[in-house]
This record gives structure tokens, sequence and C-alpha cells, in this order.
């Protein structure tokens, strides 16, 4: 199996709304990187719909895709938070949170309609927030002598890395993250200019 080089996110946030039986059930879509920034749209949500009956909700972070979370929070086992990761899953997407509210409306949809539901409106709001796609990076640490800033910033440059962190001196220190799809010929190029110490990073 081919290592993957890219992913697909979201951008922004966006909302989409779904009716069944007089039941209301908003949905609130996110681009998220990290559990504190779910845990803080969570909040915004439920400080928005206090009354709301449910806020249901599923996430998928990380390129490997291995951190996701999913809740029903009170709806019956398996009808909120799967359907919605579901969906998720369906587009490919990553770092990306649905939160969706329901008002109850005083008649009880059953399993198969909460399915539904939950699931249609995690699918509509997916269809109106625009997905992106982004390049897998890995982060290298590179040291240089401050008179080969040019032809370090030429290379950065061309090759598209981003640049996470730098420390500009007599000596520099540059942390980049570079795309997995040029990696060969960004390290061929950097390593190419002399006295310049390439190391990958441990962490991003």
């Amino acid at each position: 199996m081919q290592e993957q080089e890219f992913y697909y996110t979201v951008e922004k946030p966006a909302t989409a709304e779904y009716k069944d039986r007089g039941s209301k059930f908003i949905a609130y879509a996110y681009p998220i990187n990290t559990i504190e920034e779910f845990k803080q749209r969570l909040e915004e949500v439920k400080k928005e719909h206090p009354k709301a009956t449910h806020h249901c909700f599923a996430y998928r972070i990380g390129t490997d895709k291995n951190t996701f979370r999913v809740s029903d929070d009170g709806e019956p086992s398996g009808t909120a938070g799967k359907p919605i990761l579901g969906q998720i899953d369906s587009k490919e997407l990553t770092n990306v949170l649905i939160v969706v509210v329901r008002y109850f409306g005083g008649t009880l949809l059953g399993v198969p309609g909460l399915i539904n539901a939950y699931k249609s409106a995690a699918s509509m709001v997916l269809q109106v927030m625009p997905t992106t796609q982004r390049f897998i990076e890995v982060p290298y640490i590179v040291h240089f002598d401050y008179s080969q800033i040019n032809d370090i910033m030429m290379v950065v440059k061309q090759l598209n890395c981003t640049v996470i962190e730098q420390e500009m001196g007599l000596f520099c220190h540059l942390k980049i993250g570079i795309s997995k799809a040029r990696l060969q010929e960004a390290l061929y190029r950097l390593n190419d200019i002399r006295n310049v110490e390439v190391k990958k990073s441990e962490s991003r």
C-alpha cells in the first residue's frame, strides 16, 4: 500500500438544518487540529443552544486518522455519533468536527428515523462547506550560516515548504514542514548547499 501524501479537510465552519416531524436538527461543522479545539467548539455550541435536547457529535483528527470520537448524548446508542462520523468518513475527511444539536418536536422518530436525521444533517453541512486537499508534511530542522539564507529560502519557497519556526542570527535555525511528495527533492537540494545541517524533527 502506498503511503498517503495528502489528506482532505475543511477550511472554515459551516452550518445546516434538517427537520423531521417537528424535530429540528442543526449541524455545525468545524475544522479542528486538536482535542482542545474540539472541547472549545462543543462548549460554544452548547452555550448557543442551552435548551436543546441533545448535542451529538463526531470528530476525526490527524493525518493517520486514528484519533476519533463519537457521542450520542442521550440518544439511543448508535443513532447519532456513528451516522455523523460515517458522513465524515464517506468524504474521507480528517481534522473535522460535526456537532448536531436536536430540538425535540414531540414525535418519537424511532431508531431508523434518528439515524437518518443525524446522517442527513451531517451530510447537508458537509455539502455547504468547501473541502480542501492538504499535503502531509514531514518536519525537518535546518541549521545554516546566515550567509546562506538566500539559497535556503529559495528552496523552501520553490518547494512550498511550511516555515514552522525560525531563529535568525549569525547561525540560523529553521524548522520547516516538507511535503511527503517532494521530500527527496527537498533533501537533495538542501544537502547540496555547503555546510548545511538537515535533520528530521521528532515533533511537529
